[in-house]
């Protein structure tokens, strides 16, 4: 049995109240909340505090090397896209005439605070400044490896970039100084610019900053539509029937981005994680060409060791006969090059 971490569940107390969402309520929103259609609510303070007391943590180390560099391209040339796997659910997306930014954290905590709770292990894969412009972020939801205040601010002042959030989450981000934001709901849709589309799909998760602003905001995955082809940012996500209804309603998944860590004791994270092999469902049920997994390697957030997530897809992947470059774990500072008429990676 481990201790209870008592600074863990001070930085917990401390956590920001986001303000409450005031619209129409819908089939995910009764007018207060936002919830999952059909899911139970995800587990609560109790719970988190069974698992702190009974969980089997397995240790980490303190400091881990980054093996690769990004290998940006100069310009990105039509038909071409390229993935810089930056650190956790933090990605840059570049296609030709548009870079965009997922759940961008660049901090050291993934905590209200900047003196306690889960601190990086891996140094970011690519400096903040040597970031091209930056023309989009994509943010899923507001939990703090997701987002992250002085990085969206440090966007916000130096590239201004569309910032894009969900419902719940526009007004308090203005009142830390974040401007050009936009706030969507699921389903919407609208123009990136340079010939791509955004659509703003489920996923199944939960929010909150602290302890009294539970779901107060909503969460959600990303759907990239450029040249005919579609490219997906799962998030953060438990395994769910939106996978499939996300295929069926848009069609085949060019290109994936699938968290596969944080994921340990399954009785505790299931319904928000997916753990490696739902993570190859998903895949399947979005009937992807390819797959990079990502959500792991950075900051221990769960029980699993640091490389247990990499170990669990293999097995997985052999487990359903698929071959390993049909869905990789991506690598922190390694640049993926993506041609619509092929697959070869870069870097």
């Amino acid at each position: 049995m481990r201790n209870v971490s008592r600074i863990g569940l001070l930085v917990l107390l401390l956590g920001c109240r986001t303000d409450s969402y005031q619209g129409p309520p819908s089939d995910h929103f009764d007018g207060e909340r936002f919830f999952q259609p059909g899911v139970e609510e995800h587990k609560g303070f109790l719970a988190v505090l069974r698992w702190r007391i009974f969980g089997d943590r397995t240790d980490w180390p303190d400091a881990v090397a980054n093996v690769e560099q990004p290998a940006l391209p100069e310009s990105v040339q039509e038909g071409e896209v390229f993935v810089t796997f930056i650190n956790h659910a933090t990605l840059l997306i570049q296609l030709p005439g548009l870079n965009i930014l997922t759940d961008p954290v660049w901090s050291d905590r993934v905590s209200p605070v900047s003196w306690a709770g889960p601190k990086r292990v891996r140094p970011p894969g690519l400096a903040f400044e040597k970031l091209p412009p930056i023309h989009a972020v994509l943010v899923s939801h507001n939990h703090y490896d997701h987002l992250d205040v002085p990085t969206l601010q440090r966007l916000s002042r130096e590239h201004k970039a569309t910032i894009i959030v969900p419902l719940g989450d526009k007004v308090w981000l203005e009142k830390e100084g974040i401007d050009r934001l936009q706030q969507v709901d699921w389903g919407h849709k609208q123009p990136l610019g340079a010939g791509v589309d955004m659509i703003f799909t489920p996923s199944q998760h939960w929010s909150a900053r602290g302890l009294f602003d539970r779901n107060r905001s909503l969460w959600g995955s990303y759907l990239l539509q450029w040249a005919g082809k579609q490219i997906y940012f799962g998030g953060d996500t438990g395994y769910g029937p939106h996978f499939k209804a996300i295929q069926q309603a848009h069609g085949r998944i060019w290109l994936a981005m699938l968290p596969i860590g944080a994921y340990e004791p399954r009785w505790f994270m299931k319904q928000a994680h997916m753990n490696p092999e739902e993570a190859v469902q998903a895949h399947l049920d979005l009937q992807a060409t390819r797959s990079l997994g990502i959500h792991y390697g950075s900051w221990q957030l769960t029980d699993e060791g640091i490389d247990e997530p990499v170990r669990a897809l293999d097995a997985a992947l052999h487990q359903h006969t698929l071959p390993k470059e049909v869905f990789e774990p991506a690598v922190v500072g390694r640049t993926y090059r993506y041609r619509l008429d092929d697959f070869t990676r870069g870097g």
